[in-house]
């Protein structure tokens, strides 16, 4: 184990350095450099943590074996302490895999309704609440700043914004958690607007961004936006602004349109606008980056296509099933009522088990 023990020391000292930046209070007079430190503190104390653990159970076992020899009763205590020692070992192994260094950051997440007319942008309503709820069961903070909504209560598309009190572990992070629910979601039952009682199957797509800090980490040129400005509209296309608050905003070099009307203030939906258009571009960069990274490791549970299918919600049999990961369950009420972790434990799960097949390798 001195190997890791080699890989563990830098960190250690990362550790302790940041630890007297975030000491200094001209540190948090910069809002974004005080968040980025406090997020690779927070996943750097995982290290520690497990190192420290890992010590004293090596420490604990050598004395045990040293005074095996004068005394019986602490020879009897060596097997226990030998499995403690292993156990210790293979945690910290598990925390020097490299992770994902978005995992501790908020999402900003996209619902768009897909095959299936009102009945998709009725699904993608309830995969709204879903999550909503879901954020709420975690303590997290799920704002809506987009949404393009249906005559009859469904949503076309939405954008909400879901955040985590302060810097958080990066296991327990929004995007540790959310990022596997990219791709299409389907959904099997009958629809409100069917009269003869069949089964219908439609779905809708969810597109899951870290969250960027703004200028810090996306800066964004003004001379390469075009912004245009135009009455905000309501289900079936009436006008509900008399004046023109809603933006489009397109990102020339790269070709992204965000738009956003929520707001009855056009610069409060310009900024809603820009903060999902960093969000967009950050997810390019690192998608770019990965691509030119040969030695990337790609996930096994969450691919870069966003058009793979990766659930079924099934309300007739009230089963919902993972499709990458093989999970399945007959609750799928309580799923849609906020109890989703398990699902996603199981690509957290299946992720783990790729990251450390690969390590092994």
């Amino acid at each position: 184990m001195a190997e890791a023990f080699a890989a563990v020391q830098p960190m250690l000292d990362e550790h302790a350095d940041i630890e007297r930046q975030l000491a200094d209070p001209s540190v948090h007079a910069d809002g974004g450099r005080a968040r980025t430190l406090g997020r690779r503190y927070a996943e750097l104390g995982r290290v520690v943590a497990a190192h420290r653990a890992w010590q004293t159970a090596h420490d604990d076992l050598e004395a045990a074996r040293e005074m095996a020899e004068l005394d019986p009763e602490l020879a009897e205590e060596v097997p226990g302490l030998e499995q403690a020692a292993e156990e210790a070992t293979e945690h910290l192994r598990r925390i020097l895999i490299p992770r994902d260094p978005d995992d501790a950051r908020d999402v900003i997440m996209e619902i768009k309704s897909g095959e299936g007319g009102e009945e998709s942008a009725l699904f993608a309503g309830d995969l709204l609440k879903m999550y909503v709820k879901y954020a709420e069961s975690r303590g997290w903070k799920a704002e809506v700043i987009e949404a393009t909504a249906t005559d009859m209560g469904g949503y076309k598309d939405v954008s909400v914004a879901i955040k985590a009190p302060g810097n958080v572990a990066p296991e327990d992070g929004v995007w540790a958690h959310l990022k596997y629910e990219g791709g299409v979601h389907r959904v099997q039952r009958v629809p409100a607007t069917e009269s003869q009682g069949r089964i219908h199957t439609s779905a809708a797509g969810v597109l899951v961004f870290p969250e960027a800090e703004a200028v810090t980490e996306v800066e964004i040129d003004a001379n390469d936006l075009r912004i245009d400005v135009y009455r905000s509209s309501g289900p079936g296309g009436q006008s509900v602004n008399t004046t023109d608050s809603a933006v489009r905003i397109t990102h020339l070099p790269t070709g992204i349109v965000v738009s956003c009307q929520n707001e009855k203030s056009q610069l409060q939906n310009k900024e809603s606008a820009m903060r999902i258009l960093r969000a967009r571009l950050l997810a390019a960069q690192k998608e770019a980056a990965e691509a030119e990274a040969s030695d990337m490791r790609k996930s096994q549970v969450r691919t870069v296509d966003r058009s793979e299918r990766i659930r079924t919600y099934n309300f007739p049999e009230n089963r919902i099933a993972d499709h990458r990961t093989g999970y399945k369950a007959y609750n799928l009420d309580h799923v849609l009522g906020g109890d989703l972790q398990p699902v996603i434990q199981s690509a957290i799960d299946a992720d783990e088990a790729a990251r450390l097949a690969t390590a092994d390798q």
